[in-house]
């Protein structure tokens, strides 16, 4: 599906672990992997300076990326020092990297107004498909089970489907990337409000089928991607990460409504979806 990486690591988020499976990226396809941390510029000196010992570190920490490196792919080691947003944008310009894949932590709107969110800024800067795994995730993982996540990131894909504009760019994104090559399998996904005045007969849930879930699961057929259908009552949120413990999918696929205000930015089911979910998030930004 992608064949440039960006992987970003605090070292503290246990993507740093990724540097032992180089040969499990290589057999998903991917060409390139380019490994990044950056390390902060103290602020409370006149003349701020990269700390040579972090760098050092740093690099140390990458070197065994390096060690096996199969043929058919490139691996690169990027030790930065400087503002995290601005160098992940530049590196990733600069590899060509077509996905950026970073770790994130359990935050609120609240907390992302008062700090800031290097994943907030990023969605909304980005053009660059941006993936998000829960740290708790890596670090539970076996070696034997890394080896397997490596080598299928992208092969089941959660999405949720509202016939909406920013679920028609998620399905257009994956069909678009879709890889003849290797096998793989999407769940579309519509959540339909259980009780209320608006409750939709069995007949209408049908219509809503027919009209707004074959259509994308036919366009996802057609690019050669194994698609099925559901649709769900109740909460949308509730429902969505439900069907993706259900439902065999390595991440779920989402872009958002709010233009290039990015998905953290703005309450919004794509936000709230990246807070509580438990699966690495898929994130695709609104065409510029």
């Amino acid at each position: 599906m992608f064949h440039r990486i960006l992987i970003c690591t605090d070292f503290t988020d246990g993507l740093q672990r990724l540097v032992h499976f180089v040969p499990q990226f290589a057999a998903s396809g991917m060409q390139q992997i380019v490994f990044l941390h950056v390390v902060p510029l103290p602020e409370d000196v006149g003349v701020p300076r990269p700390d040579a010992e972090k760098v050092d570190r740093a690099q140390k920490q990458f070197a065994p990326a390096l060690e096996q490196v199969p043929a058919g792919i490139e691996v690169k080691i990027e030790v930065q020092a400087g503002r995290a947003i601005d160098i992940i944008l530049r590196t990733a310009k600069t590899h060509q990297c077509d996905v950026i894949l970073m770790g994130t932590q359990s935050r609120n709107l609240f907390t992302e107004k008062l700090f800031g969110s290097t994943t907030a800024d990023l969605s909304q800067r980005s053009t660059v498909p941006l993936m998000t795994v829960r740290p708790q995730l890596i670090s539970a993982l076996t070696s034997e089970e890394l080896n397997l996540r490596c080598q299928h990131l992208f092969r089941g894909l959660l999405i949720p489907y509202d016939d909406s504009k920013a679920s028609k760019h998620t399905v257009a994104q994956v069909a678009e990337l879709a890889n003849s090559k290797s096998e793989q399998t999407c769940y579309l996904c519509r959540v339909v409000d259980e009780g209320g005045r608006f409750e939709l007969s069995e007949a209408e849930e049908q219509r809503l089928v027919s009209d707004t879930l074959k259509p994308a699961q036919a366009q996802l057929q057609t690019a050669g991607i194994n698609a099925e259908i559901e649709l769900r009552r109740g909460n949308s949120i509730v429902q969505i990460l439900q069907a993706a413990q259900e439902k065999d999918v390595n991440a779920i696929a989402i872009s958002s409504n709010s233009g290039n205000h990015g998905f953290c930015s703005v309450p919004s089911f794509a936000a709230e979806l990246l807070r509580r979910s438990l699966h690495p998030v898929l994130f695709f930004p609104a065409p510029r």
